[in-house]
């Protein structure tokens, strides 16, 4: 068994075997009523489904390119055609910003491992600023095309409500980092990593 791994057995659990992260381990929950050998095998699995899921959750910088030229298309009709969309380590305040006048997207690594349909919503929220670089009521149509958004809105403002996060005040020339007001998507510094957000799988 990996070093970093503790097994934690249950007379309550019947059939399901989880997993999720704690620091630097993972906490691996069986039935009790495993024997060793079972036991090992579903450490296995259950550590490779756990890697899988994570490796989803992180994706690459062509990764995201090829996820926002797909969002645009399934709710923006293919109008907003990013030039580059990469992850920054630097953007502290805010959880995403893009720069209309040269198409390109940078998002917050404080995103990563977040889920998925929360990174979309980023991703979508900044493809529709391409279009229209403030927050009145076309942008939040054009967001509002995301089925996820309100969810995901809500899913931001909690983490950042919860580390007591600040508004982002002034943006650099050139680039739209969003306004004030329950739609706002750029928070202050202090936030946790996505990474540090337990990951359960069950079997």
């Amino acid at each position: 068994m990996p070093p970093n791994v503790e097994v934690r057995r249950s007379a309550r659990r019947r059939r399901t075997v989880s997993a999720y992260r704690d620091g630097d381990k993972v906490v691996v929950m069986v039935p009790s009523r495993l024997s060793k050998a079972e036991e090992e095998q579903w450490i296995a699995t259950i550590l490779e489904r756990l890697e899988e899921r994570e490796r989803r959750r992180r994706p690459t910088d062509a990764d995201l390119q090829a996820r926002a030229r797909d969002l645009s298309r399934r709710y923006l009709d293919g109008r907003a055609d990013p030039v580059s969309v990469r992850w920054v380590a630097n953007q502290r305040t805010r959880w995403g910003s893009c720069t209309p006048d040269d198409g390109t997207i940078r998002l917050s690594t404080r995103l990563r491992g977040m889920p998925a349909w929360v990174v979309d919503y980023v991703l979508v929220h900044e493809l529709a600023h391409l279009l229209i670089p403030g927050h009145g009521a076309d942008f939040w149509e054009l967001v509002g095309n995301y089925p996820k958004a309100d969810r995901a809105r809500g899913y931001l403002e909690g983490v950042a409500a919860a580390a007591h996060l600040p508004l982002e005040a002034d943006a650099p020339d050139g680039e739209v980092v969003g306004g004030s007001g329950a739609g706002d998507i750029h928070h202050g510094d202090g936030l946790h990593t996505g990474g540090e957000f337990p990951h359960e799988v069950a079997g």
